[in-house]
């Protein structure tokens, strides 16, 4: 039998201090890197006026760093109470109307929102500082 290696001793003594240090360590890691990715993914969306606050009418803020623009279009036979032409820094962000009533855009499909300004502010809260929606032309 091998003297000091631990596939030699399986016998009451076999965990060593340096294996359960090791181990230890590798247990706080895991924990540490489960906490930070956690708080980041579930981050507190600012808070929004309340939805009857913010009426149907057009919108024209600057949130999060983000220029929104929302204005309402005539609708057609598809949109009868009419559509949104929303942009985020001049680019283009679709929404869709639910059934429901709420809306939900392209960047943050999960989530029904009660109206276009509050969805127009998820999807940009989605985006983050980094990332850019498409232009028109591309």
């Amino acid at each position: 039998m091998a003297r000091g290696t631990a596939a030699g001793r399986r016998g009451p003594g076999w965990l060593t201090r340096r294996a359960t240090t090791g181990g230890l360590i590798g247990v706080a890691l895991a924990a540490v890197s489960a906490q930070a990715a956690l708080q980041w993914r579930t981050r507190e969306p600012a808070e929004d006026p309340p939805s009857d606050a913010l009426g149907d009418g057009s919108f024209d803020e600057v949130y999060a760093g983000r220029h929104i623009r929302g204005t309402r279009v005539a609708g057609g036979a598809q949109h009868p109470d009419g559509a949104w032409d929303i942009t985020v820094d001049g680019r283009p962000l679709h929404l869709m109307r639910r059934a429901d009533g709420g809306y939900l855009s392209m960047i943050d499909h999960y989530q029904s929102y009660p109206t276009p300004l509050i969805a127009t502010r998820r999807a940009v809260d989605e985006l983050g500082r980094g990332r850019q929606l498409r232009d028109r032309t591309a």
